[in-house]
């Protein structure tokens, strides 16, 4: 890793940061086991992807060496050339069923890439409607299979990505006294101060911080955020 560069991975992008995540906002009374059931993204964190999402993060920290980024340039392009010829071929009702599918016959015409998220098409019945897909490698042919299983999942979970990305972009200042906010609980705040949390993301996440004492510490810290300019410490707020 590159002298004084810092490696954060978060939840929505590797296990290990669900892992720390856990670790640092409920604690761990027993020995920490990391099941998939502890991730909220789970259908984007999957083994088959994890090229896809760590390479690029690695690379900046000096943890891709050569071999690797020339494997995993020629794999991402090989995958982005795969997908644009499965948008660009399209059939209609009619063609789609000659070539043994069942589709609904409602006249609507539809690419490769949208029968593929079709859970009882796969890319051999595509390879009878277009015969010319036959010549794209095992190993990419079975990644777009994967990818077109999971598709309409993942256009929900992206919405719950964003979201968790607003809040972990608003950073509570380091320093912030939970004591002065008389809308928490003790309880929160005890908990507040006790782990300190980063961001109001991972504020949320502290077992027993509610919908209400979420909604007090932002108003806090928005109503603070000039003063905390003008010291540092709140240039993250406006996010």
């Amino acid at each position: 890793m590159a002298r004084g560069a810092e490696a954060v991975l978060d939840r929505a992008e590797a296990y290990i940061g669900v892992m720390i995540d856990d670790l640092v906002t409920r604690g761990a009374d027993e020995p920490y086991r990391m099941f998939t059931s502890r991730a909220e993204f789970r259908l984007s964190l999957r083994a088959d992807n994890a090229d896809q999402r760590l390479t690029p993060r690695g690379e900046p920290w000096g943890c891709i060496g050569p071999a690797r980024r020339a494997a995993f340039a020629a794999k991402a392009a090989a995958l982005a050339d795969a997908r644009a010829r499965l948008a660009s071929v399209i059939a209609s009702p009619s063609q789609i069923r000659a070539a043994g599918l069942a589709i609904a016959q409602d006249g609507v015409r539809r690419s490769g890439i949208e029968l593929l998220s079709r859970p009882d098409i796969g890319l051999a019945g595509l390879r009878r409607l277009w015969p010319e897909l036959a010549d794209l490698s095992p190993a990419i042919a079975e990644q777009l299979e994967i990818d077109g299983r999971y598709a309409g999942y993942l256009d929900r979970q992206e919405a719950d990505i964003l979201a968790f990305r607003r809040d972990e972009a608003l950073e509570l200042p380091a320093r912030l006294d939970y004591g002065a906010i008389g809308a928490l609980s003790a309880e929160c705040r005890a908990k507040l101060a006790a782990v300190r949390p980063a961001t109001l993301g991972q504020a949320g996440r502290i077992p027993g911080m509610t919908p209400a004492a979420l909604t007090a510490l932002l108003r806090h810290v928005r109503r603070r955020a000039p003063s905390l300019s003008e010291s540092g410490e709140g240039e993250a707020l406006s996010a």
